[in-house]
């Protein structure tokens, strides 16, 4: 997911495509954790180089919904920070103690 939403944001054709990490034969914490960082890379290295003007030219996020790519960007965060919030009350919920936050 990651993959597609920089690469729609940006410009930069994905590396990964639609799926593909999801598909990983090698589901262990060590490969996941590497999938997911490599994600996060990309979105980094490339949102890293787009200018305050590119940043400002409007998007339709999913289609339908139209903003500056800036705010698209921050819908996308805001999606990402709900997911371990998700997952924190799932954990609790199942007796398993979430890991700490690293906030700083």
């Amino acid at each position: 997911m990651n993959y597609g939403f920089a690469s729609a944001i940006t410009g930069t054709k994905s590396p990964v495509g639609q799926g593909e990490s999801e598909k990983a034969t090698d589901q262990s914490k060590a490969n996941v954790t590497k999938l997911v960082m490599a994600g996060y890379d990309f979105v980094l290295d490339h949102v890293k180089k787009m200018t305050p003007a590119q940043l400002n030219e409007p998007f339709k996020l999913f289609g339908r919904f139209d903003m500056s790519k800036a705010t698209a960007l921050a819908k996308i965060f805001e999606h990402q920070t709900h997911h371990p919030g998700q997952t924190t009350v799932y954990l609790r919920i199942a007796k398993v103690i979430p890991p700490s936050e690293k906030l700083f």
